[in-house]
């Protein structure tokens, strides 16, 4: 035991270890492909490594903290975490399902796992960056692009593939060669560590599997489901609120540069020279001037996207100075009247009109807009015009939807990682014991409840060795208990029923004694005659007739009650059963009352106790073991099957027993004449399958006939 359990922690360290070199290859190959500016990432072949010899946990953990530090190398590098967490579970499953030691399975391995990961690592160049991340396949896949005269984007996809299937193929050599030396029963070890149970086969793993098909929803299906909802809803929180601090901050900014912006324009302006703007525009030189100070003062203020000059109507603005913009190449010219509805002033025609400083903003996260307003007063303190800024985030539509995808590509990896130690957890210390012990016991419920069965079913239950220090322990030790108490129960209940049977028996040998020596010729009749009743029946068993008759209840209830088929005869006179000569036919009619009352006998026994009662084959026996196959016996002129099959049996047994025996009134016939008037008796009193198997096993019938000092052998 301590050996075992050095072993299992040896075993553990060995699979951290596992997981650190795995890890270690991975940056360091990483590191000299990035550094030498190769084609390739060789970023997996310690994964790979870890998948295959440790299972599907080591791997994940080996790809997700390899990414993690080589994003210290490339930047970029953290958003494929999700690429080489996908090489992990492939290898867990490919290597669980196919040999990871033959050859032709690696390259097999390589190629969709190098198709799939290109797909991958395209995609998220393609939605995240637009274009190829590597320089190197830039200048690949620029030939391809040219001759072949495709999109960009279906270049990328092609140049991301090919070279990915190349790198994947050599990480997958490297990795079939660090396994291929890799002792199997090492590997077999380092696997069963995460166990607390005994390891369970891929075969007991499917029957598990198989039994519990019918659970609607399982308890890592559960976990899974739990996991993976808690962390989109938590994904989606995180984005959310970064975006709105983020939007929060970026319009408080832009406000503050346009209040800013339009303060320190309204301060550089002269107050008396707007008439001469609207008059004589660029004809006054300070016009130009003023408006190349103005778009000055717009590139330079933080997010303003216009600036520009207007003199407030009743019903509208005139232009004095407006400057060109990406969404408005062609701006207004000087003079040019706007109605409010037009400009986006309503809601604060009032404030302009009067000459007070206000906004005017509309939109929300996903297209907001601000424009600020600030008047122009001359020295009579009359506002002349208003100095207006424009500003937006009418790029954080595109800008959340780029932050949430890099925060769902990086966070996934992450996510897996968590939700496969999750299921891991679940899988080794819940769902495979508490199903292993289910079907355990299911599969004894349905079993037979032979001692045997019984004793079988306490090793298995306790082979598994359940370990998980929780409750499921606990659970596991009460079952053992349960299943061990009851064995030793049934053991003690059938060594009562077999001293009860024993005694049952001797009583049913002395009541037959008591008929058999009313008999001064039927020494050993009994013994004989229940000998013949069971080899007959082993031989009809072999033979397999009546295959559905001769259970081992059947088998059992004839035996031990086939010394009661003449105990009718205790009500037959002594002057009758005793008398040496030929019966008259008076008292012929007399003896066939035997059967009859029989039957009464043992139905007044049978009705004093309940349940099945091996006494009716006794009963059975006693009335109709007189009847013949073809309808010509007594009581009641059965015939054929209709006769029951013991009585059939015993009425082989007696005869055999009667004609091989010395009587009062003649001498035993030798066997081969007593065996001719068997067979004479085929098919009209006996029963054809019966006296065949009674043939059959002459050898065991010629054993008993010396044991109890037969006449005729």
């Amino acid at each position: 035991m301590r050996n075992e359990v050095k072993m299992k922690k040896d075993s553990g360290k060995w699979r951290v270890i596992l997981v650190i070199t795995g890890v270690f290859f991975n940056v360091l190959l990483f590191f000299i492909t990035h550094h030498f500016g190769l084609p390739i990432f060789l970023d997996t072949v310690g994964t790979i490594i870890s998948s295959v010899i440790g299972g599907l946990f080591p791997g994940i953990l080996t790809a997700v903290l390899s990414n993690t530090l080589c994003a210290v190398i490339d930047d970029n590098s953290v958003f494929f975490m999700i690429v080489n967490v996908a090489v992990a579970i492939f290898t867990a499953w490919y290597s669980r399902k196919y040999s990871f030691i033959k050859i032709e399975r690696v390259i097999i391995f390589g190629l969709i796992a190098g198709a799939v990961s290109g797909l991958m690592g395209a995609f998220i160049q393609d939605v995240l960056f637009g274009e190829m991340q590597n320089s190197i396949l830039v200048e690949i896949m620029t030939p391809i692009h040219d001759n072949l005269h495709i999109s960009e984007q279906l270049s990328l996809y092609i140049g991301s593939t090919l070279i990915n299937i190349l790198d994947k193929m050599l990480s997958s050599f490297m990795a079939f060669i660090v396994v291929y030396y890799t002792p199997m029963e090492e590997i077999k070890i380092v696997q069963d560590v995460g166990w607390r149970q005994r390891p369970l086969s891929i075969d007991e793993l499917q029957k598990i599997k198989a039994w519990d098909k019918d659970v609607k929803v399982t308890a890592r299906s559960r976990m899974a489901y739990t996991l993976v909802g808690a962390s989109i809803i938590l994904v989606f929180i995180m984005g959310w609120i970064g975006v709105s601090l983020y939007f929060e901050n970026q319009k408080n900014e832009r406000i503050d540069s346009a209040w800013n912006a339009t303060s320190f324009t309204t301060q550089m302006i002269d107050p008396e020279s707007i008439e001469n703007f609207l008059e004589k525009g660029e004809e006054d030189d300070s016009y130009l001037l003023f408006q190349n100070l103005l778009s000055t003062i717009r590139d330079n203020a933080y997010g303003l996207e216009n600036l520009f000059i207007v003199k407030s109507q009743e019903d509208g603005v005139i232009y004095i100075f407006d400057l060109p913009t990406e969404k408005k190449p062609d701006p207004y010219e000087l003079g040019e009247f706007v109605s409010y509805d037009d400009f986006g002033m309503t809601k604060v025609k009032e404030k302009a009109v009067s000459g007070r400083a206000g906004y005017v903003e509309s939109g929300s996260l996903f297209g907001w807009k601000m424009i600020v307003f600030n008047p122009v007063y001359d020295a009579e303190g009359t506002c002349v015009c208003y100095v207006v800024a424009e500003v937006s985030l009418a790029y954080m539509a595109g800008y959340m939807r780029t932050f949430i995808l890099k925060v769902v590509i990086i966070l996934s990896g992450y996510f897996v990682l968590i939700v496969a130690y999750a299921l891991w957890t679940t899988d080794v210390y819940d769902t495979y014991p508490i199903s292993s012990m289910a079907e355990m016991l299911d599969r004894f419920s349905k079993g037979d409840d032979s001692q045997e069965q019984l004793d079988s079913n306490v090793r298995e239950i306790r082979a598994l060795d359940i370990h998980t220090g929780d409750e499921t322990e606990k659970l596991y030790k009460s079952i053992c208990s349960m299943t061990l108490n009851q064995a030793e129960q049934m053991r003690s209940i059938r060594r009562l029923s077999e001293s009860t049977a024993k005694m049952q028996d001797g009583l049913i040998m002395t009541m037959a004694d008591m008929v058999e020596n009313r008999n001064l010729d039927m020494g050993a009749h009994i013994q004989r005659t229940t000998a013949y009743v069971r080899i007959i029946m082993e031989s009809l068993k072999k033979k397999g007739y009546y295959a559905e008759k001769l259970t081992p209840k059947f088998f059992s209830d004839v035996v031990r009650s086939a010394p009661l088929y003449d105990v009718g005869k205790i009500k037959i006179p002594d002057e009758i059963l005793q008398k040496p000569g030929e019966l008259t036919p008076e008292e012929f009619e007399v003896i066939k009352t035997h059967t009859i009352e029989g039957k009464k006998i043992l139905d007044n026994a049978i009705s004093t106790s309940n349940g099945d009662n091996y006494l009716k084959e006794a009963r059975n026996m006693a009335t109709y073991h007189h009847e013949h196959w073809d309808g010509g016996g007594y009581p009641e002129g059965l015939h054929g099957e209709v006769i029951p099959l013991s009585a059939r049996i015993m009425a082989i047994a007696d005869v055999f027993d009667d004609i091989t025996s010395d009587r009062v009134y003649r001498k035993a016939y030798p066997l081969d004449e007593a065996l001719d008037i068997m067979r004479d008796f085929n098919g009209t009193v006996f029963d054809p399958k019966c006296l065949e198997a009674f043939m059959d096993a002459l050898p065991e019938i010629k054993v008993i006939m010396m044991k109890y000092g037969g006449k005729s052998v």
